[in-house]
């Protein structure tokens, strides 16, 4: 990780390696926290945040989701990634707003525990630095929906997440696909899924997966393309036997997938349409696309 000069912490910028918090805070014990990840892009107009809005406000809504009483309103955090951005100087990078129950209390409930807000931002480059990616179906299926809140972007959801990537270690796939408890597809480890089967995008349906910004951003792009979009149940064979198949989320973008559990997907290259996508994608974050730029929002 490339550190940045300051970060935003309940209120105040502070330089970086002052940005600390109590050992015995509790969130740190219980993974009671809520949090996002954003990306910054180098447009022509200057540094730009890709769909801020629509990240704070799952950033609430994950937040209300424990009952975790934010210290700062949208407002003040809108401002405060812009501000710690640009005091950053960070031309293109990553945000990671996160929220959390602090020091104060030593118990199941954070009830009684005060309230943490960070932004930090810094340099980051692809997160999937592969043309293509070779998944393994993970033996963890994705927490079910009535184990937690699943459409929110919660820490101690993601203990899941790590269970199944451990399993790659050391072995050739470069990330996991979850199935959910019905054994239909779910998600990768920290990404959404698409599959292109007879012209149209299939994705699994909401109420297993998270409501991804960048899955949001891409079907509405498809749509805009004269793609259809089915959200529905996807059995792994079905996914082994589709034409082409990516990943998409914040971090991940755009990433085609080669193969499922050594099946190889379509003729195992980048597809028409995951390419098309992609592309479309990419010029809408660096503001090359007039049709998105509502997506972003100026440093300055």
């Amino acid at each position: 990780m490339d550190a940045t000069e300051q970060i935003w912490m309940n209120g105040e910028f502070v330089p970086w390696d002052a940005a600390r918090t109590h050992v015995l805070a509790h969130t740190l014990h219980y993974g009671a926290g809520a949090f996002e990840g954003v990306r910054a892009y180098r447009t022509d107009e200057g540094t730009a945040i890709f769909r801020l809005d629509a990240h704070l406000d799952r950033l609430f809504y994950s937040a209300a989701a424990i009952q975790m009483p934010m210290r700062f309103d949208k407002g003040a955090m809108r401002a405060a990634a812009i501000d710690l951005v640009r005091r950053n100087r960070l031309s293109e990078g990553y945000l990671r707003p996160i929220a959390f129950f602090g020091y104060g209390v030593m118990c199941v409930s954070p009830e009684q525990a005060p309230v943490d807000t960070v932004i930090a931002c810094w340099p980051w480059g692809a997160y999937l630095p592969h043309e293509m990616v070779d998944l393994k179906i993970s033996r963890y299926p994705r927490i079910p929906a009535n184990a937690t809140v699943a459409d929110a972007k919660l820490t101690g959801n993601y203990l899941n997440g790590i269970l199944a990537v451990n399993e790659i270690r050391g072995t050739r796939y470069h990330e996991v696909l979850l199935l959910d408890t019905n054994g239909n597809v779910a998600e990768g480890s920290g990404e959404n899924i698409f599959f292109v089967k007879g012209g149209a995008l299939h994705t699994p349906q909401l109420g297993m997966i998270l409501p991804g910004i960048t899955r949001a951003t891409v079907m509405e792009i498809a749509r805009d393309e004269g793609i259809r979009v089915v959200e529905r149940d996807i059995r792994p064979e079905e996914a082994f036997a589709a034409e082409e198949a990516f990943f998409t989320g914040t971090a991940a973008e755009v990433t085609p997938i080669r193969s499922i559990d050594d099946h190889v997907i379509g003729p195992g290259e980048v597809g028409p349409i995951t390419r098309r996508l992609r592309q479309i994608y990419l010029d809408a974050v660096h503001g090359r696309n007039a049709r998105y730029r509502r997506f972003l929002t100026s440093v300055g």
